[in-house]
């Protein structure tokens, strides 16, 4: 599956459960481990595990392959890693200490 449906994928679980500020970010430029990155907001611990299950159900819903999901434990920041897409869910103040966007946008 091309990474732009894989991207669609993700996009769609994330909207499906009500994430904010969903993000779309193209790293091929300065990562050759994975090609896209999305950053989404959860409003709690609980919102971050839903979405973060919602778009690993959604991926192996469409035989995506799943190569780990991190942090589910905590609900402050989970990662789902398709290998080309990286997902990461996290809370507010994660999101704005760790600052992603501008970490791989620029």
């Amino acid at each position: 599956m091309n990474i732009s449906k894989i991207t669609q994928i993700a996009v769609n679980a994330l909207e499906n459960i009500k994430g904010e500020n969903i993000i779309v970010l193209d790293t091929s430029a300065q990562s050759s481990v994975f090609h896209t990155i999305i950053i989404c907001s959860g409003n709690s611990a609980r919102q971050v595990s839903a979405l973060a299950h919602s778009v690993s159900e959604d991926f192996k819903a469409n035989d995506i392959k799943i190569i780990g999901i991190e942090g589910k434990r905590s609900g402050e920041w989970v990662l789902v890693d398709s290998g080309d897409v990286v997902v990461h869910i996290m809370l507010p103040q994660v999101r704005a200490y760790y600052d992603l966007e501008t970490l791989w946008n620029g």
